[in-house]
């Protein structure tokens, strides 16, 4: 009994350094978008390439934070609850 809520209270904990990870990207993402604005405000001639970059490296930078909530809702969905199940069905 008490290995199954060492277990879940890991998963716990990994599930919440994955969300806050994923969270730090959106601290990222805005820094370079203001990092993108000044650059246009000092080059506004070279507004298309700067903005087709600032978004490409958006987008991958997202994909990691979507795969971190891919794998929380994963282990969350897939493992915890079932765990609990028999956690409970053990009181």
């Amino acid at each position: 009994m008490l290995e199954i809520a060492i277990i879940i209270g890991c998963i716990a904990i990994g599930s919440g350094i994955a969300l806050v990870a994923g969270g730090l990207v959106g601290i990222g993402e805005g820094y370079v978008a203001g990092k993108a604005v000044e650059a246009m405000a000092r080059q506004p001639e070279m507004e298309g390439p700067i903005r087709t970059t600032m978004i490409l490296g958006q987008a991958i930078s997202e994909s990691g934070a979507i795969y971190a909530l891919a794998v929380v809702l994963l282990l969350i969905f897939s493992v915890v609850l079932p765990l609990l199940e028999r956690f409970m069905a053990l009181l």
